[in-house]
Protein backbone atom coordinates (compact mmCIF):
# COMPACT_ATOMS: atom_id res chain seq x y z
CA UNK A 1 0.00 0.00 0.00
CA UNK A 2 1.38 3.41 -1.04
CA UNK A 3 1.74 6.20 1.95
CA UNK A 4 -0.55 8.80 1.58
CA UNK A 5 1.63 10.97 0.05
CA UNK A 6 1.27 9.32 -3.22
CA UNK A 7 -2.25 9.22 -3.13
CA UNK A 8 -3.80 12.19 -5.45
CA UNK A 9 -6.79 12.42 -3.67
CA UNK A 10 -4.80 13.35 -0.73
CA UNK A 11 -2.37 16.22 -2.49
CA UNK A 12 -6.20 17.07 -4.48
CA UNK A 13 -7.82 17.13 -0.69
CA UNK A 14 -5.02 19.29 0.62
CA UNK A 15 -4.72 21.72 -1.95
CA UNK A 16 -8.81 22.36 -1.99
CA UNK A 17 -7.90 22.60 2.25
CA UNK A 18 -5.46 25.27 1.45
CA UNK A 19 -7.13 27.36 -0.69
CA UNK A 20 -10.42 27.34 0.83
CA UNK A 21 -9.81 27.91 4.54
CA UNK A 22 -7.90 31.19 4.20
CA UNK A 23 -11.42 32.22 1.78
CA UNK A 24 -13.95 31.59 4.58
CA UNK A 25 -11.51 33.92 6.99
CA UNK A 26 -13.50 36.90 4.37
CA UNK A 27 -17.10 35.57 4.94
CA UNK A 28 -18.99 37.76 7.37
CA UNK A 29 -18.51 37.54 10.44
CA UNK A 30 -21.58 37.00 11.73
CA UNK A 31 -21.71 33.20 10.18
CA UNK A 32 -18.43 32.59 11.02
CA UNK A 33 -19.61 30.70 13.58
CA UNK A 34 -22.69 29.00 11.84
CA UNK A 35 -22.32 28.70 8.17
CA UNK A 36 -18.21 28.77 7.86
CA UNK A 37 -17.77 26.62 10.70
CA UNK A 38 -20.10 23.75 8.98
CA UNK A 39 -18.42 24.54 5.79
CA UNK A 40 -14.76 24.28 6.91
CA UNK A 41 -15.49 21.34 9.32
CA UNK A 42 -17.42 19.27 6.14
CA UNK A 43 -14.13 19.73 4.65
CA UNK A 44 -11.76 18.84 7.46
CA UNK A 45 -13.59 15.65 8.14
CA UNK A 46 -14.10 14.47 4.85
CA UNK A 47 -10.08 14.72 4.45
CA UNK A 48 -10.05 13.03 8.00
CA UNK A 49 -12.44 10.14 6.52
CA UNK A 50 -10.20 9.07 3.95
CA UNK A 51 -7.49 9.19 6.10
CA UNK A 52 -9.05 6.69 7.89
CA UNK A 53 -10.35 4.90 5.09
CA UNK A 54 -6.33 4.33 4.25
CA UNK A 55 -5.90 2.90 7.45
CA UNK A 56 -8.44 0.23 6.92
CA UNK A 57 -9.47 -2.45 4.83
CA UNK A 58 -12.67 -4.46 3.43
CA UNK A 59 -16.00 -3.56 4.90
CA UNK A 60 -14.39 -1.15 7.36
CA UNK A 61 -13.02 0.79 4.21
CA UNK A 62 -15.88 0.93 2.54
CA UNK A 63 -17.61 2.82 5.44
CA UNK A 64 -15.22 5.27 6.01
CA UNK A 65 -15.21 5.88 1.85
CA UNK A 66 -19.10 6.42 2.28
CA UNK A 67 -18.90 8.43 5.82
CA UNK A 68 -16.30 10.85 3.15
CA UNK A 69 -19.01 10.85 0.58
CA UNK A 70 -21.74 11.70 3.11
CA UNK A 71 -18.90 14.97 3.95
CA UNK A 72 -18.43 15.82 0.15
CA UNK A 73 -22.09 16.45 -0.18
CA UNK A 74 -21.97 18.64 2.68
CA UNK A 75 -19.23 20.51 1.47
CA UNK A 76 -20.73 20.98 -1.93
CA UNK A 77 -24.19 22.61 -0.05
CA UNK A 78 -22.10 24.92 1.54
CA UNK A 79 -20.30 25.88 -1.28
CA UNK A 80 -23.50 26.81 -3.15
CA UNK A 81 -24.83 28.52 -0.18
CA UNK A 82 -21.71 30.64 -0.06
CA UNK A 83 -22.21 31.72 -3.53
CA UNK A 84 -25.63 31.95 -3.55
CA UNK A 85 -25.09 34.70 -0.86
CA UNK A 86 -22.13 36.65 -2.68
CA UNK A 87 -19.49 35.13 -0.14
CA UNK A 88 -17.46 33.53 -3.25
CA UNK A 89 -17.55 35.34 -6.34
CA UNK A 90 -18.52 33.29 -9.46
CA UNK A 91 -14.84 32.71 -10.62
CA UNK A 92 -13.97 31.33 -6.78
CA UNK A 93 -16.96 29.15 -6.73
CA UNK A 94 -16.24 27.63 -10.27
CA UNK A 95 -12.83 26.68 -9.44
CA UNK A 96 -13.59 25.01 -5.31
CA UNK A 97 -16.22 23.29 -7.38
CA UNK A 98 -13.58 22.28 -10.33
CA UNK A 99 -11.95 20.92 -7.06
CA UNK A 100 -14.46 19.42 -5.59
CA UNK A 101 -15.82 17.53 -8.54
CA UNK A 102 -12.42 15.98 -9.49
CA UNK A 103 -12.09 14.93 -5.39
CA UNK A 104 -15.46 13.38 -6.10
CA UNK A 105 -14.46 11.68 -8.94
CA UNK A 106 -11.55 9.82 -7.45
CA UNK A 107 -14.00 9.51 -4.25
CA UNK A 108 -16.46 7.65 -6.05
CA UNK A 109 -13.16 5.61 -8.04
CA UNK A 110 -12.25 4.36 -4.53
CA UNK A 111 -15.84 3.49 -3.19
CA UNK A 112 -16.64 1.59 -6.54
CA UNK A 113 -12.84 -0.50 -6.18
CA UNK A 114 -13.33 -0.83 -2.76
CA UNK A 115 -17.13 -2.32 -2.75
CA UNK A 116 -16.24 -4.97 -5.88
CA UNK A 117 -12.98 -6.41 -3.20
CA UNK A 118 -9.95 -4.59 -5.30
CA UNK A 119 -7.51 -2.68 -2.89
CA UNK A 120 -8.24 0.34 -3.63
CA UNK A 121 -5.05 2.21 -4.08
CA UNK A 122 -4.87 2.78 -8.12
CA UNK A 123 -8.17 4.61 -7.93
CA UNK A 124 -7.11 7.04 -4.99
CA UNK A 125 -3.51 7.41 -6.70
CA UNK A 126 -5.30 8.61 -9.87
CA UNK A 127 -4.91 5.70 -11.76
CA UNK A 128 -6.81 5.76 -14.88
CA UNK A 129 -5.88 2.64 -16.28
CA UNK A 130 -8.31 -0.45 -17.67
CA UNK A 131 -12.56 0.38 -17.27
CA UNK A 132 -12.10 1.95 -13.68
CA UNK A 133 -14.03 5.54 -15.11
Amino acid sequence: MPNSKELVIFTQTYDLLAWLLPHCERFPKNQRFVVTQRLQGAALDFQEAIFEANARSGGQRLQHLQAADAQLNKLRLYLRLARQWDWLGSGQYEHASRMVAEIGRLLGGWIRQTASGRSGSAVARGDRAGDEF
